[in-house]
């Protein structure tokens, strides 16, 4: 698979995961940099596509034996919730953006991403660090590229005393997953349903494949 294409002045990527087809637009987020964005299909507004990738996901972790989900808000909080779901999952746990009023004893990561351009952070209040206290924690993205928020994601799990026991997106994105999560790739703990490729107009992010 293709990791870094040539852009060309593409408008859209088409993708099909679980039997839905969909259209992605290419948004520009950096000097020379485009991405498929999933932001239409992402927060549950597209119904079809959350039930069904949710779905294989879960299928996916079953065996894993999580006993919670961990996902940081916003785009997320609907798969999240799907995955639980059909894991038959009373709860999960959700990383928020920020630190809130109400918040005590909040444990706290910075983290960056490819789709903002400054530092944010992932917040675990008491409440959410006690759903993953002491269980087998699947964590869960929509998207793991650059590996920012997933790596806020274990940090904050291990801090909570949480025992990590895969990490799962909808796609890969990039060429820099397979360097940032080679071991858990490796050892069969990133689960993941799709790759998407990353477009450079100037192709210094260089070539992989998968």
């Amino acid at each position: 698979m293709e990791m870094v294409r040539k852009y060309s002045g593409e408008k859209c990527l088409e993708v099909e995961l679980c039997g839905v087809r969909r259209m992605l637009p290419l948004r520009k987020v950096g000097e020379g940099v485009w991405i498929a964005s999933d932001a239409a299909l992402a927060f549950g507004c597209d119904t079809e596509f959350t039930e069904a990738v949710g779905r294989e996901l879960a299928w996916r972790l079953a065996r894993f034996s999580p006993e919670c989900i961990l996902t940081a808000e916003a785009k997320s909080v609907a798969l999240a919730y799907e995955v639980s779901k059909d894991l038959g999952l009373k709860e999960y746990a959700l990383a928020r953006k920020q630190v809130k009023a109400y918040m005590k004893e909040a444990l706290i990561e910075e983290v960056r991403s490819i789709t903002t351009k400054e530092p944010q952070l992932l917040v675990l209040d008491e409440f959410n660090s006690s759903r993953v206290r002491g269980k087998r924690v699947a964590l869960l993205d929509d998207v793991i590229s650059t590996g920012g928020t997933m790596l806020g994601l274990l940090n904050l799990a291990k801090k909570a005393g949480a025992e990590v026991c895969c990490i799962s997106a909808i796609w890969l994105e990039g060429p820099w997953p397979w360097v940032v999560f080679k071991d858990w790739i490796g050892r069969g703990r990133l689960i993941y349903l799709g790759v998407l490729p990353v477009y450079s107009e100037s192709e210094d992010l260089g070539s992989s494949s998968a």
